[in-house]
């Protein structure tokens, strides 16, 4: 029996060999996990029914209680049995794959020996085919019950099944006294090292998935690490400089030789490796780069010429370009370079990949804050340009004089001054108010300025009816009207006229204001609504905020468009999705009326 023992455990070894050889295999790593498809399926009953094979070919052949050969089986001799560790692979397939996997592996491994012979080939055919079941049904099972799959679980569902095929042995072979004999003196021994060979099997196993989990845990750790100590970068936005930092934190933090990040035009940042000629301002080089940017997806490159470089001596011959994107468009590109094609494994890919979408999250929040920044100093603008001390004082001096030469007119302008104040101070506490709201505080302001200059203005409104309710930023009309009476007019002669007109079309609100008032430069009109400018005339704060505001709210579904020309006038014309998120009159009532 010792002796039969210490072979078995040779026999074993083979086994646990072959796994540990196994186990450092990617594609045999991806396929351990707790569900599998099809082919995955397919996959593991080769791989253990390949375990079943070998044990048969390195099993001990048994004559009559006595060992008469322990090399490589390839027949038997019909009064002969063998002792080997077959259920041991089918089993362990079994507890990874589930019952259609223990089932695939067994039958493999029993038709097998059931081809090599001997008078228990029919009853160890069947039991390993019944213990590829079992084990998988088993195991199963035991998972539901959310309980772990150990190798001391292992061990002892091996030797019970190993225990079963010892009395199917006893009985399906014949006659029953050889298989008596024959029990007493492999039972132990197979029962007992089928199991060690189980727990050792299950432990590389579990092993395998640990150190997984430790890699991702690992990557993990890295990547919010990076994030932590980019942050304070990417809330100024991707610029030269904020880019410049995150590369050298990504370089000094990755296994990169060189780290880029572009916008949609040009290079912000590049550190590392070819600095020469991926120049920071300079134009996109690399053709993989630009199709980032068309597709939104992410591209690898494992070559120089798909990396397509357009510096002929580029020593980069390996990348990973991943899209950056806010608001779910693609708003520039990460690069992660190597010189060697190996760099590039996996681990370097899946990092990459985390880093995007946090740096993709840190960059949505970053214009979060951006447009909460925009809307509160669109509030303070608004109620500083709009109720300034000039304008007060002057709408009071107004309703003072009619006080005494008209006061039922004077009456009524106090009533339009309070509902302008009383619009502004409302608007700026609010995201969205509806469009009649905006209406009326306009026609406050205009009303105030035509007291004060009755000649001057022409004002014409033409609203679609059933638009009152349709709810819309505060502050977006108001200022485009006073806009137009402070800056339009000035050098004309003559009235000066303006058009409001809001109508639908094509599921869009449009707000547009026309005037007739000496235009707008085209080198200012370029850049009106894309950026603050400083003038004698004015800042353009307004127009840019009102820009910025209906991009955040609307998530860039809504639009300005500013057409002039010299000496004719200016158009400008906002258009809103009617079906965005919080359009809707039932959206914003409860929200204006304070409830």
């Amino acid at each position: 029996m010792f002796v039969l023992v210490a072979l078995m455990i040779e026999k074993v070894g083979i086994i646990v060999i072959v796994a540990f050889l196994l186990s450092q295999l990617k594609s045999f790593r991806q396929v351990i996990h707790t569900e599998h498809n099809w082919i995955e399926k397919v996959v593991l009953i080769l791989i253990f029914g390949t375990f079943g094979l070998i044990s048969n070919y390195t099993g001990i052949e048994i004559q009559r209680g006595t060992i008469v050969n322990s090399g490589w089986l390839m027949g038997i001799d019909p009064d002969n049995a063998i002792a080997n560790t077959r259920v041991m692979g089918v089993v362990i397939g079994g507890i990874l794959g589930g019952p259609i996997v223990g089932f695939g592996a067994g039958l493999i491994a029993g038709i097998h020996r059931y081809s090599l012979g001997g008078y228990t080939a029919l009853a160890c055919s069947l039991a390993v085919v019944a213990a590829g079941i079992l084990s998988g049904y088993l195991s199963r099972k035991r998972l539901k019950q959310d309980k772990k799959i150990t190798p001391v679980y292992a061990a002892k569902l091996g030797m019970a099944l190993e225990a079963i095929q010892m009395l199917t042995i006893l009985a399906f072979a014949k006659p029953f006294e050889e298989a008596w004999a024959l029990v007493q003196v492999i039972g132990i021994p197979m029962i007992l090292v089928n199991g060690l060979g189980m727990f050792l099997f299950m432990y590389i196993i579990q092993t395998i998935v640990r150190d997984e989990e430790r890699a991702r845990a690992n990557q993990t750790s890295k990547a919010f690490y990076i994030a932590d100590q980019t942050l304070p970068f990417f809330r100024q936005g991707l610029n030269t400089d904020s880019c410049k930092e995150i590369a050298e934190i990504m370089l000094k933090l990755t296994d990169a030789d060189a780290v880029a990040i572009t916008d949609e035009d040009k290079v912000l940042a590049h550190v590392g490796a070819e600095s020469d000629h991926h120049i920071p301002e300079g134009e996109l080089t690399t053709g993989l780069t630009k199709k980032v940017l068309e597709t939104g997806r992410i591209a690898v490159a494992k070559s120089k010429e798909e990396i397509f470089c357009s510096h002929i001596n580029c020593s980069l011959e390996a990348a990973i370009v991943l899209p950056l994107k806010i608001q779910n468009k693609t708003a520039g590109t990460l690069k992660m370079y190597f010189i060697k094609p190996s760099k590039l494994d996996n681990i370097q890919q899946q990092l990459a990949e985390g880093l995007a979408n946090l740096f993709s999250t840190q960059l949505q929040l970053a214009e979060a804050e951006k447009q909460t920044k925009l809307l509160k100093d669109a509030e303070i603008k608004a109620l500083h340009a709009q109720i300034h001390p000039h304008f007060l004082f002057n709408s009071l001096h107004s309703i003072s004089i009619l006080c005494r030469t008209d006061a039922q007119k004077a009456r009524k302008l106090l009533l339009e001054l309070s509902s302008f104040l009383r619009g502004n101070i409302q608007g700026a506490r609010q995201m969205l108010i509806p469009l009649e709201k905006e209406i009326e505080n306009v026609k406050a302001y205009l009303s105030l300025e035509q007291t004060r200059f009755p000649d001057k203005y022409l004002i014409e409104f033409e609203i679609e009816n059933g638009l009152e309710k349709i709810s819309i930023p505060p502050f977006t009309l108001q200022p485009l009207v006073e806009n137009a009476i402070n800056y339009a007019f000035k050098s004309l002669v003559g009235i000066g006229k303006i058009k409001i007109n809001i109508y639908s079309l094509n599921n869009n609100l449009r707000i547009v204001v026309l005037d007739n008032g000496v235009g707008i430069p085209i080198k200012k009109l370029d850049l009106l609504g894309k950026q603050i400018m400083v003038s004698k005339k004015g800042t353009g704060t307004a127009i840019f905020n009102i820009s910025k505001r209906l991009a955040g709210i609307y998530n860039g579904q809504a639009k300005l468009e500013i057409t002039s020309e010299l000496n004719r006038g200016t158009s400008i014309a906002i258009s809103i999705p009617l079906d965005s998120k919080g359009v809707l009159h039932q959206n914003v009532e409860s929200v204006y009326s304070g409830r």
